[in-house]
């Protein structure tokens, strides 16, 4: 099974856009429709329609395209269903916003979903003096079924995906949580002979589990919390990751918006090496408060010592005793002492008793992208203490 990245990147872009369309809010008045239009253009992202048909409290907006500044073509969506729509302090509020059945195919994968359902939506006024008038928010979406198919085959499936958001108002920051009924993936469509024979000797040919995700965001300072993102697998564990990031504005996303739409527009071959620079100058503007990587173990860690000691002709006994020898010597190499006790331990703790494994990055006070970047360059060594790198094991 061979899947081109831009293939993967766009199937994977149109999923993300359709199911989370903070920026897809349509009228039925032709002006109002226009006025969205500039709105998103300005935002980087530009919409286009065939027709309109309906009133203004219900339309059908047919044969709807749409061109993220990052992308080179319009993806057609099809109609977008907008019911119950009314005025609301200048703007407009649209009770339910639902798109038709999408199906798109390229390179021989081919993505499809079930209609997206969106409630609650609000189109802010024109001309509003409020840093969040230009952000159209909604309350909830859901997604009943998404399937990605290579030729005739189902690779992967995923079933109940639900968003709930609470908008930023009154100073307070905006929730979200988004979770999903369950998702199914066939890895025996994997062609790379190594990465078959591992998934057919851990029994892993089918895979099904689900994925949770709930953050924060304050638009006043920028400050990006995802405080869960946890993909499960059955019979295999649960892989989590946080983020905690500051300097994620409405004036840092507009610049990279407007970023994006210089690089869209450079002709295939171009050098943009020059539009590069400036994008690294810009991410120095955000600045890294913590992340964390941990895994919760359900029987995945076992059928890999098995797998790993069959391959050697070892026991998984053997195989993790070897494991915790080498990874002192390995970890020698960063000159942090403590550091390496401490993973030393965790790995011990963990190889003797499965459980989960956490690695955090928890510095004492905010740390700046650029001193990172600075840090990574001149003494990599030193980038452990500087994030206040810990690893532990079967905590809690």
């Amino acid at each position: 099974m061979t899947i081109q990245r831009s293939t993967l990147k766009k199937l994977a872009f149109s999923t993300f856009l359709l199911t989370l369309p903070l920026n897809s809010a349509f009228a039925a008045d032709p002006a109002v429709a226009e006025r969205i239009k500039a709105a998103l253009a300005a935002q980087g992202v530009e919409i286009s329609w065939t027709g309109v048909s309906g009133d203004d409290s219900n339309a059908v907006l047919q044969g709807v395209s749409i061109k993220p500044a990052a992308e080179k073509e319009a993806l057609p969506i099809g109609d977008v269903k907008l019911e119950r729509v009314s005025e609301a302090n200048g703007g407009y509020e649209i009770a339910t916003l639902s798109t038709s059945p999408f199906e798109h195919s390229k390179d021989g994968v081919t993505l499809n979903l079930s209609p997206v359902v969106v409630h609650d939506m609000k189109v802010p006024a024109e001309g509003g003096t409020d840093p969040l008038g230009s952000l159209m928010m909604y309350k909830s979406a859901e997604l009943a079924n998404m399937t990605v198919k290579v030729g005739d085959k189902t690779a992967f499936a995923m079933d109940g995906l639900a968003v709930q958001i609470t908008p930023p108002a009154d100073g307070k920051a905006m929730d979200f949580t988004a979770n999903t009924e369950k998702f199914t993936a066939d890895l025996s469509l994997v062609d790379d002979p190594k990465s078959k024979e591992a998934i057919d000797a851990l029994g892993y040919q089918n895979i099904s589990g689900n994925i949770a995700m709930a953050g924060t965001w304050q638009p006043s300072d920028g400050k990006m919390e995802l405080s869960k993102y946890d993909i499960s697998v059955e019979n295999a564990g649960t892989l989590g990751m946080t983020f905690n990031l500051g300097g994620y504005t409405l004036d840092f996303i507009k610049s990279m918006q407007e970023m994006q739409k210089k690089l869209a527009a450079q002709p295939e071959g171009a050098d943009n090496s020059a539009q590069g620079m400036a994008m690294l100058g810009l991410m120095q503007q955000l600045s890294f408060n913590g992340a964390s990587v941990r895994f919760e173990d359900d029987s995945l860690t076992g059928k890999v010592l098995d797998y790993v000691g069959k391959q050697q002709g070892m026991s998984a006994k053997d195989v993790a005793n070897q494991a915790k020898a080498i990874v002192p010597f390995g970890m020698a190499q960063l000159n942090n002492p403590e550091l390496t006790a401490e993973v030393s331990a965790a790995v011990n703790t963990f190889l003797d008793n499965p459980k989960s494994l956490e690695i955090s990055a928890e510095p004492p006070s905010s740390v700046p992208f650029a001193l990172i970047m600075a840090g990574a360059m001149s003494n990599p060594l030193d980038l452990p203490k500087t994030l206040g790198v810990k690893v532990k094991a079967n905590q809690d």
